[in-house]
């Protein structure tokens, strides 16, 4: 007899929007792979729109895995678990991609605010969700440009930053690099546990709030099994990509 996994507790939609952004962003690193080890000429890829794409979709997936942390049953296993293949990444390009080294990438973001989050959590359901979800969301836009050296949004409203945090060299994880500082894959804890934490209360809302159906029913049963699994999607889509560049590339010659 085959034991079929209960999914009557999951909120479709969550599982679909998850699976989308993960899609998005295995395109994305195709592309950057294209570029950077490939030599592809893509002159959209270098635009600052493409930048802005790129964190749009971060944005997405960091804060349905916030609004995920509402119904994990061991958030402190979860981010242990995502932290430890961060950390394999980055022995990993260590070893054999030094030019793409991947020092503190999302699943070294995702893996801490996963962790950090039960320390979060009493004092977040203190707060009315309406104010928290405001503060948190400015605290974003606050934080968004602090590894460039300011707060703010440049052009806007910003205010620069002493150079004594970069200076230092082992601030990186929380948005202070060094001048020297490299990693092809970069999410600090800050701005982007910002946006885990709002998901969470988008998560609190799902949870408690009885959401209405279309939005706990799965609509496409392909992306909602993309979605649960996107962890694994993202550690093998590197080298799945890379390994049939490589055989493109080859077949070219």
């Amino acid at each position: 007899m085959t034991l079929k996994k209960d999914l009557s507790h999951r909120i479709g939609l969550i599982d679909e929007i998850r699976g989308f952004a993960i899609l998005c962003m295995v395109v994305y690193h195709a592309v950057y792979d294209a570029v950077s080890l490939f030599s592809v000429s893509i002159p959209a890829f270098q635009s600052p729109l493409m930048g802005l794409i790129r964190d749009i979709f971060a944005f997405g997936f960091i804060f349905i895995s916030g609004a995920s942390s509402r119904f994990s049953h061991s958030n402190l296993k979860r981010g242990a678990i995502c932290f430890g293949i961060g950390i394999g990444m980055t022995i990993f390009t260590i070893l054999f991609m030094k030019d793409q080294l991947i020092a503190f990438g999302i699943l070294h973001c995702l893996g801490i605010c996963m962790m950090a989050y039960p320390l979060f959590a009493k004092l977040l359901d203190k707060i009315p969700a309406p104010i928290g979800a405001a503060l948190l969301a400015f605290l974003f836009i606050l934080t968004c440009q602090i590894s460039s050296g300011h707060l703010g949004i440049e052009g806007l409203l910003s205010f620069d930053l002493p150079d004594a945090p970069y200076q230092l060299g082992w601030l990186f994880p929380f948005g202070f690099p060094s001048n020297t500082f490299y990693s092809a894959d970069y999410y600090p804890l800050l701005p982007w546990l910002f946006a885990f934490l709002l998901g969470s209360y988008f998560g609190r809302w799902l949870k408690n709030g009885n959401p209405p159906d279309w939005i706990r029913k799965t609509h496409l049963q392909p992306l909602a099994f993309i979605g649960r699994h996107t962890l694994w999607i993202y550690v093998l889509h590197q080298p799945v990509v890379y390994l049939t560049m490589s055989g493109i590339a080859y077949l070219l010659r």
